[in-house]
């Protein structure tokens, strides 16, 4: 049931950060809030004491990258929002899933968006003549941001598939 809730939860937070890169405070405060209420109707305080640690596991994982500017505040709570629903044991696994995804992601757009295959045709052609090349990738690619929302939502989803697989 708390599983069905976050794939819908998550795949709202994915729409909306890919559309508007936000993840809104308006679907993520009432999952938080039903989430502490079915905890606490399901398995009593023992459950919502788990509960909130998962979630407060999940809001510090990403504390440290958005107090550095590296994402919005959506994204901490959104983990924060997995942790609370799953526990955290689960909220880290999905966070290692998550890094895995956005690293991907991350060489993904520094390729494509930099003009990466260009560029290294310049660099080997360069090398081959026997003059000396500068740096190969566009400044503008290190710099590109994406709505991390995608592999939060990645790293979860993962999770729960590796965790009904038997593999968790």
């Amino acid at each position: 049931m708390l599983d069905i809730f976050l794939v819908i939860v998550l795949f709202i937070c994915l729409a909306t950060d890919i559309k508007n890169r936000m993840i809104y405070n308006k679907v993520i405060y009432p999952a938080l809030l039903v989430t502490f209420i079915y905890q606490l109707a399901a398995g009593g305080w023992e459950a919502l004491s788990h509960s909130f640690i998962g979630f407060l596991i999940g809001f510090s994982l990403l504390l440290i990258p958005y107090f550095m500017g590296g994402m919005g505040a959506g994204d901490v709570k959104l983990l924060a929002l997995i942790g609370a629903m799953k526990g955290g044991a689960f909220v880290f696994q999905s966070f290692l899933y998550t890094a895995l995804i956005g690293g991907l992601i991350a060489v993904f757009i520094i390729v494509f968006r930099g003009n990466m295959f260009r560029s290294l045709g310049y660099y080997f052609s360069r090398i081959k003549g026997g003059s000396k090349v500068q740096g190969t990738i566009a400044k503008g690619a290190l710099t590109s941001t994406y709505p991390y929302g995608v592999a939060i939502a990645g790293g979860a989803i993962a999770g729960l598939v590796l965790q009904g697989m038997g593999l968790l």
